[in-house]
């Protein structure tokens, strides 16, 4: 009995039982900004609530990056971060990722974690950007749209590009997705 037991714990426990907890959000590999290090979200950020977010290097509301590492401060010991995605779709942002990371880092002081540049709307657009328009039925139009994510992988909102990350609502949204 007591093997049997140990070997119906260890199946669960195996890589593959572990990747069908995995909500779909999640299951994706991105590279980090300016890096040759790749990150497993599901590893990273499964069980945390999550701001995902296009953002651009020369914008218009590229001053929301301080709003958004403000907001990664005050909450990332609540079990929430923002993950961040430069993307070129709408030509505001730089080819060179160097330039993009000291941008972010030296300009905005931001330490939440970004990626790759990435294709966020049309037919090239990256897969995890398809299922947050799939699960939204919004499309980023511009930088800086924002999609809040839930604990349990569950697409929640969309938010676009005029939402500030101060706006009442999002960080209402915010609190509440957090203590779900």
């Amino acid at each position: 009995m007591k093997k049997r037991t140990l070997a119906i714990v260890l199946a669960l426990l195996s890589p593959g039982a572990l990747a069908d907890t995995c909500p779909s959000v999640l299951k994706f590999m991105k590279r980090k900004l300016n890096s040759q290090e790749t990150v497993n979200l599901c590893n990273e950020y499964q069980g945390k609530t999550l701001l995902i977010v296009n953002t651009a290097s020369y914008c218009g509301f590229t001053k929301q990056f301080k709003g958004l590492e403000a907001m990664y401060e005050k909450y990332a010991d609540k079990n929430f971060t923002v993950l961040g995605f430069p993307s070129h779709d709408f030509n505001q942002e730089d080819k060179d990722e160097k330039k993009t990371a000291e941008l972010c880092k030296l300009t905005y002081g931001v330490k939440f974690p970004m990626f790759e540049p990435t294709a966020v709307k049309g037919e090239d657009a990256d897969p995890l950007y398809k299922m947050l328009e799939k699960e939204t039925g919004e499309e980023p139009s511009w930088n800086f749209n924002k999609y809040l994510v839930d604990k349990q992988g569950n697409v929640l909102k969309h938010y676009g590009s005029r939402v500030k990350p101060t706006d009442p609502e999002l960080v209402n949204d915010i609190e509440r997705a957090i203590e779900m």
